[in-house]
């Protein structure tokens, strides 16, 4: 297994994978490999947006061991797995969805993963979970609204320490199906650049058609 860039994530044989909190769980019927006493999960990078942009030569995640994550449209929790296994036991990932049919399955995998904490809640507002909450190192957002960017600078600035680390996945046509979606990505940008530094982007494509990966840092 070779490490991917530091960010505590493996490749083989050109395939991503992580090495997992859990032995002998794989509940979305992911590849476990066996390596010098440790079992490492495979992810689906036409399945996760965060290992699509990895895929395509992501330099920086910002998520470390131990840190603390908000994630914000946690879905049924695929991902959200991933970073688990990522920020490993001394860390922790509130798992945000706003769907309790989705949730049904996210606590499912919660009640297995010991740093992984599900939190029903509508992310557009982020001051009804504020004391739910810890204090972020990392906030990932992947939410498919108009409001995509809004929300997700709402969210940085009340809940990611200073010097924390925020990755924006954007859907484009979920933003305005009229524009193209390189026009959303250069305008996302531009506000982003207004208030963070902007770490890395990556446009998803064929991973994921109409999408951008963006990593900032607040300052």
């Amino acid at each position: 297994m070779e490490e991917v860039n530091k960010f505590r994530v493996y490749k083989q044989r050109g395939r991503l994978y992580t090495k997992s909190i859990t032995k002998n769980f794989s509940p979305f019927g992911e590849k476990v490999v066996r390596y010098k006493g440790n079992e490492y999960r495979e992810a689906n990078y036409e399945r996760s947006k965060l290992f699509a942009a990895i895929k395509k030569g992501l330099s920086q995640t910002g998520i470390k061991e131990g840190h603390k994550v908000l994630y914000l449209g946690s879905s049924h929790g695929y991902t959200p797995s991933f970073v688990s296994d990522i920020v490993g036991k001394g860390g922790v990932v509130f798992c945000l969805d706003f769907a309790p049919t989705v949730m049904r399955d996210l606590v499912i995998i919660c009640e297995k993963r010991e740093n992984m904490i599900p939190l029903l809640a509508d992310a557009t507002k982020p001051e009804t979970y504020k004391d739910k909450v810890l204090k972020s190192d990392i906030l990932y957002q992947d939410i498919a609204q108009r409001e995509q960017v809004e929300t997700f600078i709402k969210n940085m600035e009340m809940h990611l320490k200073p010097g924390g680390f925020g990755l924006l996945t954007l859907k484009a046509r979920s933003v305005d199906v009229t524009r193209k979606p390189k026009e959303i990505f250069n305008e996302t940008m531009s506000v982003l650049k207004e208030r963070y530094a902007v770490v890395d982007y990556r446009e998803l494509d064929p991973y994921e058609k109409d999408h951008a990966f963006f990593v900032v840092k607040k300052k």
